[in-house]
């Protein structure tokens, strides 16, 4: 362990501290609230909680019912239930006439915010600095530094890890990301795309990159800027929208019922009997079942481009699946703008496009924290550096580490596309609450789905 000074250490010893505090740890956190006995503690480096905040439009809903809050899926009794918070917001009577089964998503953040600010684990303003095993003390012993300077060690017999996936971008857009102030609000991903959409609004061109859920809802967002015309001709105002994609189309998202078993602890269990190429190669297949769009919001997309065209107008919107974006590069002579070489996969063929801005909505994937250095040759790591991970959510380490390390939403390639969703957080919380405590805390169902997903036993 790195020596560190003017570090203070909290005395007593954390049965579970987690690093992170997104919708999965703090699903955890709520559903540990009240376990007699249990000692926890929940770090985040941020002020408070924040989820996904470039991303709360007016009019967007999660993709999962309101049924996948914190801890419903596993405690329906809990008080942190997204039910109980409307009861406690006086709510409940003009969310039963609206009669959603698919909420808005800035409720959903206000709703964790309401949970994280009343649970007295939870602390915020604390970032990790380092992650070690304590031979002596036989814990982990955990760094985290305020914004004010000050360093604190703590001690916890396990870990559960939920700090949450980064942006990813297309190679060919990683040098105008990091070229510099020029490109800022310019060229982002679409974590990013609130901060910078009024900006944006007012340019002539935008292409969206990302067949996604998220790509979707930008391009929704920016061809609502454009003016309905009057019939006799196109309206002023708003961009030209272009929405790329390297899928073959843009596809709505499985949610046939039987289709959504795969989000199920029976096909978890399947899936992690699988060996690891095929596994690998299921993940990529199954785009449609993460990876997709809202029926809803494609329909929207339609009914957009349906009214601008009244009369004969032309779309100022091209949709071009089939897509990828080779080289990316600022168009000549300092005026702003940038061209960007595509291929078309289908037809081996290459086009040119020239645009003010880009939004690359193109995912998120779980990396490394620098702050699990000091752990690292302690982790049994597989062959592509990623974390060997039980039926328990615990991450393989060293024979001599008594403690628990856990991951949430790291673990795609062993458990499969449900790693994401919020339909399982509680489920897989609970699973880790009762593996750390070495009991029943939460009891499971031991079936979940109609679907056999592997051979049948007899016939």
């Amino acid at each position: 362990m790195t020596p560190q000074t003017d570090v203070h250490e909290l005395p007593r010893v954390h049965d579970l501290l987690g690093v992170g505090i997104g919708p999965f740890n703090l699903s955890l956190a709520a559903l540990c609230d009240g376990v007699p006995g249990l000692r926890a503690l929940f770090l985040d480096a941020k002020p408070d909680f924040s989820w996904h905040p470039g991303l709360l439009l007016d009019g967007t809903t999660l993709q999962v019912p309101f049924l996948a809050d914190l801890v419903t899926m596993a405690d329906p009794t809990s008080p942190w239930s997204y039910l109980n918070y409307l009861r406690e917001h006086d709510r409940m009577f003009p969310f039963f006439f609206s009669e959603r089964f698919h909420i808005p998503r800035r409720e959903y953040d206000h709703y964790c915010r309401w949970v994280a600010g009343r649970l007295s684990s939870c602390r915020f303003d604390a970032r990790v600095t380092e992650l070690a095993w304590d031979e002596g003390a036989e814990a982990f012993a955990v760094t985290y530094r305020s914004a004010a300077g000050a360093s604190t060690r703590v001690l916890a017999r396990h870990v559960v890890l939920g700090v949450g996936t980064q942006p990813v971008v297309p190679e060919p857009l990683l040098p105008l990301l990091t070229g510099g102030s020029g490109h800022r609000g310019r060229v982002l991903h679409s974590a990013d795309y609130r901060t910078h959409r009024v900006e944006l609004a007012a340019l002539d061109d935008v292409t969206v990159i990302g067949a996604g859920q998220s790509g979707a809802e930008v391009v929704l967002d920016l061809l609502r800027q454009q003016p309905v015309g009057d019939g006799a001709g196109a309206g002023v105002g708003g961009p030209y929208v272009r929405w790329l994609a390297r899928t073959p189309a843009f596809a709505p998202m499985e949610y046939s019922k039987i289709g959504l078993e795969h989000f199920t602890p029976d096909y978890i269990r399947y899936f992690r009997g699988l060996p690891e190429r095929r596994r690998e190669q299921l993940v990529r297949e199954q785009w449609q079942l993460y990876k997709g769009v809202s029926e809803e919001t494609l329909a929207a997309i339609h009914d957009e481009l349906y009214e601008r065209t009244v009369g004969g107008t032309e779309p100022r919107t091209a949709l071009h699946p089939g897509v990828a974006v080779v080289e990316a590069e600022p168009l000549p002579g300092g005026g702003g703008g940038y061209r960007l070489t595509c291929l078309h996969t289908e037809r081996d063929e290459r086009f040119e496009v020239r645009t003010s801005a880009i939004v690359s909505a193109t995912g998120y994937a779980a990396v490394r924290p620098a702050f699990l250095e000091p752990l690292s040759k302690l982790v049994d790591w597989d062959g592509k550096s990623r974390y060997r991970i039980d039926a328990d959510y615990r991450v393989t380490l060293a024979p001599h580490v008594s403690g628990g390390l856990y991951v949430q939403n790291a673990e795609l390639h062993t458990h499969g596309v449900s790693a994401p969703d919020l339909t399982l957080g509680a489920w897989r919380a609970a699973t880790i609450l009762n593996a750390v405590a070495g009991r029943t805390v939460l009891r499971l169902p031991e079936r979940a789905a109609w679907t056999t997903f592997g051979v049948p036993d007899t016939l």
